[in-house]
């Protein structure tokens, strides 16, 4: 049944539009800070799932500390970021400062939310965080336990543990009234279509918020075996998770990603100056498809060993900036495929080319507004 409610959260777009004070100021050549920074605490990760972006990622590993994280908080708030998402190459729960790094850059007014495989963090230590959480969306991409363990790369038992705690987040919601949205979220792989349904299903008995079926991204050299052709034959399938959203549990497919089958519209790359991302090492680099060591002609700082505001205000940052949004850099052809700033991309890709003008934005502003 389709709802009023089946566009609450804005899981296929960009949220840029409703920030154009940094976008005048980018186009008038400001160095500005990232709106939203997607980060890890940590490279490592307990799970071994075959879609995983993450081990292409490799490059050089430096600690996390509480010492380092509470120097990026400051600086973030200081400078203006307005959301972080501790996403990224690793599993941000096993950092022993997780639970420290979202509370406070909650207290500094920062929007925080976090990516999870769901089977680290238990009741007592979600009762913690989930008040300082606009999001926790549990990465989970199968509905059967055999398959799922498959597909994870971890055993069937915690396929079980990860259910009873995404039951757990929803609980501990409602009884507190927390405004968190709990979301659950399948990366497909076409070969693993037969999960798509059981796992609509089981969300619709767990109730989260939303669950959101979207495409696997590859390397521009295809390392992870991606076939974006047969995406176009899963359509009834995704179309019939759909169908079991209603008022209060939202099923959404990021068809936009899916359809475009790994290409791109553009060719310059607009995004990272609002939406950076910072490797689980405290690589800062553009975007995740650029942490590899191979591209460290791209890489900027660390925030193990500079200060964010920094690494933010040096030449470096912004020559790399200039760089990517500039004739000599060609997205089509020199990036995997559909990255993190893909929407924001096509955004400001339209903008620049007059065919997007900026109108002061009408009606309810969206949920999650500063996770653009």
């Amino acid at each position: 049944m389709k709802t009023k409610k089946e566009n609450k959260y804005i899981l296929d777009a960009t949220k840029i539009y409703w920030h154009q004070e940094r976008i005048k100021k980018w186009e008038k050549g400001e160095r500005i800070a990232p709106i939203t920074i997607d980060m890890a605490l940590t490279r490592a990760c307990n799970y071994g799932c075959h879609f995983c972006y993450a081990r292409l990622q490799e490059n050089d590993r430096f600690d996390i500390k509480k010492e380092h994280i509470d120097n990026f908080l400051e600086d973030c708030a200081q400078m203006g970021v307005k959301a972080i998402s501790l996403v990224s190459d690793g599993e941000s729960s096993l950092s022993p400062i997780y639970e420290h790094t979202i509370i406070k850059g909650s207290q500094l007014g920062i929007s925080m939310a976090a990516a999870t495989h769901g089977y680290n963090t238990r009741y007592e230590a979600l009762q913690r965080i989930l008040p300082h959480l606009t999001y926790l969306r549990v990465n989970i991409s199968a509905g059967e336990p055999k398959r799922y363990a498959e597909i994870m790369g971890v055993k069937e038992s915690h396929f079980h543990q990860v259910i009873q705690n995404i039951k757990d987040m929803v609980e501990i919601k409602k009884k507190n009234n927390l405004d968190v949205t709990i979301g659950m979220q399948m990366v497909l792989m076409p070969e693993d279509a037969d999960q798509v349904i059981p796992l609509a299903k089981i969300g619709k008995e767990i109730r989260p918020d939303y669950l959101v079926v979207k495409h696997t991204s590859d390397s521009e050299d295809g390392k992870l075996g991606v076939d974006y052709s047969k995406y176009s034959q899963l359509t009834h399938i995704l179309e019939e998770a759909e169908s079991y959203s209603d008022d209060e549990y939202q099923v959404s497919v990021k068809w936009s990603k899916i359809n475009a089958e790994g290409k791109r519209s553009y060719q310059r790359c607009y995004g990272p100056p609002f939406q950076i991302q910072i490797s689980g090492s405290g690589l800062v680099a553009p975007c995740g498809m650029l942490f590899n060591e191979r591209y460290s002609r791209f890489h900027i700082g660390n925030i193990t060993q500079q200060r964010f505001k920094d690494i933010v205000n040096s030449d470096r940052y912004w020559e790399v900036m200039n760089h990517l949004s500039s004739p000599n850099f060609d997205a089509q052809t020199m990036c995997g495929s559909l990255c993190l700033q893909h929407k924001v991309n096509e955004f400001l890709d339209g903008y620049k080319k007059g065919e997007i003008k900026l109108e002061k934005p009408t009606g309810t502003p969206p949920n999650h507004l500063n996770f653009i």
